[in-house]
């Protein structure tokens, strides 16, 4: 049976797409059209089509993902947001947690709120913790804000009530209310989008939702009506944060769990290759044309959190950003890519990003009217970027326009050569991106020293070697198809849901049927979703619960089997509430080193995560390179430790078969990607078609 699956990642540069028939793989890297993002992605399905000689009706699935929503946050250009939440609240977003993220700088500033004061409206009511009314919902209150917001000019509405996790009754009618007179208007309520206690993290999330709805259902039902039109008619499903498939409804509906759907893909890549190769510590290294992010993989399986932040404004500081409640792979996003800009800071000092041209104008050795010096810009004067392989020679490369570009703006003004300038700039793009990588080890309680480095993306491995140095890994991986990697990644997602609620209970009081009532509300909503996506698979349960001492501020997360105690017991309240009681204990004792004996347990979070079940994967067995490939071309690549310009090997990817090796300085060369091979290293293949570049026994480099 033939299984045709295509994917496609939309960046702020490049938009990527890789299809697969069976095992035969086909990609294609086009310039983002940021105007209708659409048009590239269809350009490059069209293209893809027509290489591996198939039809747009012969397409089983279709999987997306896209930067469509993180860029509509950071650079705020979504809809125009009203807010409705319990009268005395309106300040909630702003006010935050009531914190410095920087005690030292007086002149701080928190991000300022997605939805601005004037238009976020205290409505009369109220419920108590356990979602009871205190107060009536007075629908006149809701009608007047919404002719308020008509008035305006709003194009989207978030409604937050205070304990509405308990309750979305009095949502609901809002939502029901404001409808019948405004049916045109989009709506999210945080009862759906994030059910959850602590009203800031739970309004924040809402809001964004509701800020970037508009935009992502304008371009998602544009780009579902245009595909079909051309005959292209499978199910459309996108890629989310945490790394699992969602239907097109879901999307439409919460948009903001497409937030981090691209580097997600990527995750999940470096993920299933340290599984095939049984690596043990890897730091996975997707770097593009606008951003570079690092994600800790351990023992095959990214990292996963419930929240992160989203457009930092403040050298990348917690607290500097918009809190989201979701499900997201844990990971650090800079501005580090190929388009990023380079500059002189204040101090005269070289500086990298985070702004980029994108892909219009673009870096300006693309000769597309770019006049800004950007890291390809740097890397082609280093001659790491050979003009006759770039893009597939689809985009003539100007290195005149590349060297004038850096001469404006940091060679001249620092007095500077050209070429010292280019190695500057090269230097601090991989240092500011080694450095999150320690920082995010750092905070992940990891140690990538001696690990392996995964690199794809476009620009990653012209990168990778210099990054590895300085982290003190010997070992790099570029992935089959790394120009790519987020959009194959994306074909190895499950489809998966993760049901959310908040249900507070003492252990000393919990039942059993509290529990399987719960749980079975939540595995409806789960199984909806996943068996929407993937129907007839076989699917994957997994239940936590966020858990704490009484009177503890934050909880730790619990995974539980509640298959281990019988609902059918006599003592089954008993058994759960030992059970619990005891995966608890074991949880503190591995975070803190100690317990605390005498107090007592509660749970407040309740999560459950559907998925459908991966394929077994084999472990690729390992090919002894004997077979040394001696140069036949050269080209000259300046080297950034010694400065010194050298003869690098060019060698094309497809000419390093299972059991050849090539000893650097090489570059080697592809359709999407160039790999540098730095002096001292000895690169092979792999696995599926990997590359492997390891420092050689002996060498000292750094």
């Amino acid at each position: 049976m033939v299984d045709i699956r295509l994917a496609a990642d939309i960046g702020g540069t490049f938009t990527d797409l890789a299809l697969t028939i069976n095992d035969t793989l086909w990609t294609t890297k086009l310039l983002t059209t940021p105007s209708e993002p659409a048009r590239a992605v269809l350009q490059g399905i069209s293209t893809l089509c027509h290489q591996s000689s198939i039809g747009m009706a012969d397409i089983d699935v279709f999987v997306h993902g896209t930067t469509l929503a993180t860029n509509a946050l950071i650079e705020r250009r979504g809809a125009l947001t009203g807010f409705l939440t319990t009268h005395g609240m309106r300040d909630s977003i702003e006010m935050a947690h009531e914190n410095r993220f920087e005690q030292y700088d007086l002149a701080m500033r928190r991000p300022e709120p997605l939805v601005p004061r004037n238009l976020r409206v205290g409505i009369r009511e109220r419920l108590d913790s356990k979602g009871n009314v205190l107060i009536e919902l007075n629908g006149q209150d809701v009608l007047d804000a919404a002719e308020f917001f008509k008035s305006s000019g709003v194009e989207s509405i978030a409604i937050g009530y205070l304990h509405s996790y308990q309750s979305d009754a009095h949502e609901q009618a809002t939502a029901d209310l404001i409808r019948e007179h405004w049916p045109e208007v989009s709506i999210t309520l945080s009862s759906q989008v994030c059910p959850e206690i602590r009203e800031y993290e739970r309004f924040s999330t809402t809001c964004a939702n509701a800020y970037i709805q508009p935009l992502m259902a304008e371009y998602l039902t544009q780009l579902d009506a245009q595909r079909k039109e051309q005959g292209m008619l499978c199910q459309m499903f996108l890629m989310q944060s945490g790394g699992g498939l969602g239907t097109l409804e879901e999307a439409l509906k919460y948009p903001v769990r497409l937030v981090e759907s691209g580097p997600a893909g990527g995750a999940l890549l470096s993920a299933e290759i340290a599984r095939e190769l049984d690596l043990k510590d890897v730091l996975s290294f997707d770097m593009g044309g606008t951003t570079a992010k690092l994600c800790i993989i351990n023992n095959g399986r990214p990292r996963t959190s419930r929240e992160f932040e989203v457009a930092r404004e403040y050298r990348f500081l917690a607290g500097s950003g918009i809190p989201l409640r979701l499900p997201v792979i844990e990971m650090v996003e800079i501005g580090a890519g190929g388009s990023s800009v380079a500059h002189l800071d204040q101090l005269g000092r070289i500086a990298v990003g985070p702004r980029s041209t994108g892909s219009q104008p673009g870096p300006a050795s693309y000769g597309a009217g770019g006049h800004e010096a950007t890291v390809t810009d740097a890397d082609v004067i280093l001659g790491k970027i050979v003009p006759d392989f770039f893009a597939d020679g689809e985009i003539p490369l100007d290195i005149d326009a590349a060297t004038t570009a850096l001469n404006n703006m940091i060679a001249i003004p620092a007095s500077l050569t050209s070429m010292t300038a280019a190695i500057g700039v090269a230097e601090v793009v991989d240092e500011n991106m080694a450095n999150a990588g320690r920082a995010h080890a750092i905070e992940q309680g990891c140690d990538i020293t001696g690990g392996t480095l995964i690199a794809f993306g476009g620009a990653a491995p012209l990168h990778a070697a210099r990054v590895a140095q300085k982290l003190a890994i010997d070992t790099i991986i570029v992935p089959s198809g790394a120009g790519v990697g987020s959009a194959i990644g994306f074909l190895r997602a499950p489809a998966s849901h993760e049901a959310v609620r908040t249900r507070y209970h003492k252990l000393s009081t919990l039942t059993m049927s509290d529990a399987l009532d719960l749980l079975q509300d939540m595995r409806r909503e789960a199984y909806q979703v996943v068996n929407s996506a993937a129907p007839n698979s076989t699917t994957t349960e997994n239940v936590r619960i966020y858990m704490r001492y009484l009177g503890q501020g934050h909880e730790i997360p619990v995974e539980v089997d509640l298959t281990r105690v019988s609902s059918s017991s006599p003592n089954a309240d008993y058994e759960l509430r030992e059970h619990l009681t005891s995966l608890f204990l074991a949880s503190y004792r591995n975070l803190y080193a100690r317990e605390i004996p005498g107090l007592e347990i509660e749970a407040l979070n309740w999560l459950l995560t559907i998925q459908t079940v991966e394929p077994p994967l084999e472990l690729s067995p390992t090919v002894q390179p004997t077979n040394e490939i001696a140069a036949v071309r050269t080209t000259p690549v300046n080297d950034p430790i010694t400065g010194e310009t050298e003869n690098y090997m060019l060698l094309e990817r497809k000419a390093l078969e299972p059991g050849s090796f090539a000893i650097g300085p090489a570059l080697v060369v592809e359709a999407q990607t160039t790999t540098v091979v730095p002096p001292h290293f000895r690169c092979f293949t792999v696995g599926a078609g990997h590359l492997q570049i390891t420092k050689m026994e002996g060498s000292d480099s750094i």
